[in-house]
């Protein structure tokens, strides 16, 4: 199993490269650390780890651009010195992330969690955590959403919006009046304006607000049900994506 530890600090790299090699949890007979974005552009061109640690902000650039510039196929967790709202984005969207400074305990724990659920990772969920996160930088999670209704224009806030619904090709939002309205986004674009700790994107028609969740049913393994304090559309089942149950699971837990 190969692994890559993109971090521009020796110490935090070398502490990083030391506890992996003690560790034995997984057979790890190959790790290079790359300490700038050139490094890892280069690698991940011409590499497919297993599993990779980054930091977020390296010295000349941020992780984003590694993932503008090649393809990251592989799980990511992320090692940073990052706020609590940076956390419940990678909470979100990520297998694990670790909080400088770590302990050894930490790593297993989020070494564990790989294996359990590497086979089901899915990339893209790596991608929009980084631009969730870089939406925050830059100020930009929206709070307010301006919609027609009528001859008027009207504001919602974000705590009036129960879920976010696509159908066909048109994107509606939804309320705690029960009213909905037509807004001109997508799914894929809105979810990362949103704040992730009251949102998540549980399949490819509904995102939902979590204090809307009246309960979650269990139906298989592979099945999970969500069923809202409010009616879903048409009345039909919200079910979660396979590839984003643990996703989910990790979400609800914060």
């Amino acid at each position: 199993m190969k692994i890559a530890i993109v971090e521009d600090e020796y110490l935090a790299s070398s502490y990083l490269k030391s506890l992996l090699e003690q560790q034995d949890i997984l057979q790890l007979p190959q790790i290079t650390v790359l300490k700038s974005v050139k490094e890892a552009v280069t690698y991940f061109s011409e590499n497919k780890p297993d599993l990779a640690f980054m930091d977020i902000h390296l010295g000349d650039g941020k992780s984003l651009d590694i993932f503008e510039k090649t393809t990251v196929s592989c799980p990511v967790i992320f090692v940073t010195a990052y706020d609590v709202y940076a956390i419940s984005v990678f909470k979100h969207f990520t297998i694990d992330y670790l909080l400088k400074p770590f302990e050894e305990q930490e790593l297993f724990e989020a070494l564990h969690k790989f294996k359990k659920i590497k086979d089901s990772f899915n990339s893209d969920s790596t991608i929009e955590s980084l631009v969730a996160l870089e939406n925050d930088e830059t100020n930009k999670i929206q709070r307010h959403f301006l919609v027609n209704h009528g001859y008027k224009l009207i504001s919602i806030n974000e705590s009036d919006v129960t879920f976010f619904a696509a159908t066909g090709k048109h994107l509606f939002i939804y309320t705690k009046t029960g009213n909905s309205y037509l807004y001109n986004n997508t799914l894929t674009d809105i979810i990362t304006n949103l704040d992730p700790f009251n949102f998540f994107k549980v399949n490819r028609k509904y995102i939902v607000n979590r204090y809307i969740i009246k309960e979650v049913v269990k139906h298989s393994h592979q099945k999970i049900e969500l069923k809202l304090t409010v009616p879903a559309l048409d009345d039909d089942p919200i079910i979660i994506s396979k590839k984003e149950i643990n996703n989910f699971k990790n979400w609800l837990d914060q």
